[in-house]
């Protein structure tokens, strides 16, 4: 195991940017051959720093700083009207937190996602090895939610790591024929009352980019707090 003191770090090339037309990015990686404790994985995740697999890494471009990372603190957060309308449209579904597991339903509707709703992004074309790589390989303390329908049907995966002060939503894959139900508001709701029931602090949502159509549902959860300047910040209206 190894604490922030001991950790090395690598810089990539540059590369496309995965959220910007156009640009060009930089990665900065925690030495992916060393085993990360849960407490220094926590303190990482205060820096801005995400995980992918057994990959943990934070955006560290030298002319940009448009990715910004946001976490919603539980104790002030207030479910909206919409929000409590969306709780109460899917109380029918069963919920379930098990294991990171590979089996054909998890993949069938993880490539169904990825093929509707995310064609031209880099998981595209997805295959059994990428969903293993990036969902079930970790060293970290992760785990599938799993949202089925009252005649079992799975309608959506939401993968969470619980770190010492709250969770960190890394993913969520759902049916893209259930629209109706918001399954991707709903499983970020219920995340949050998840950290209420476990009384975590703060739910950890990614990189938040203005520019970026995909990201702004995030600023949504209100209030929100962005990580600026390396201080957590509440910030009114992004």
């Amino acid at each position: 195991m190894s604490d922030l003191k001991t950790l090395h770090f690598y810089a990539t090339p540059e590369h496309k940017c995965s959220y910007l037309e156009g640009r060009n990015a930089q990665t900065l990686f925690v030495d992916p051959h060393v085993e990360i404790s849960t407490e220094a994985y926590s303190e990482l995740s205060d820096l801005g720093f995400r995980r992918s697999g057994r990959h943990i890494y934070r955006p560290h471009c030298k002319h940009c700083q448009a990715c910004i990372s946001v976490r919603i603190p539980i104790d002030q957060f207030k479910f909206s009207k919409s929000q409590k309308r969306v709780l109460a449209k899917n109380t029918d579904l069963v919920v379930r937190r098990i294991s990171p597991i590979f089996t054909q339903e998890y993949y069938e509707l993880y490539a169904a996602y990825i093929e509707a709703r995310h064609a031209d992004g880099d998981m595209y074309p997805p295959d059994p090895e990428q969903f293993n790589s990036f969902l079930v390989d970790g060293n970290q303390h992760t785990e599938f939610i799993e949202f089925r329908n009252s005649h079992g049907r799975l309608l959506a995966v939401a993968v969470v790591d619980f770190l010492a002060q709250g969770l960190s939503a890394i993913y969520t894959f759902l049916s893209p024929d259930a629209n109706r139900r918001s399954l991707g508001n709903y499983a970020i709701l219920r995340e949050i009352q998840l950290c209420q029931e476990l009384k975590l602090p703060y739910l950890y949502l990614g990189y938040w980019v203005s520019e970026c159509r995909k990201m702004r549902y995030k600023t949504q959860y209100r209030p929100i707090e962005m990580l600026l300047d390396n201080q957590w910040v509440e910030v009114a209206q992004p």
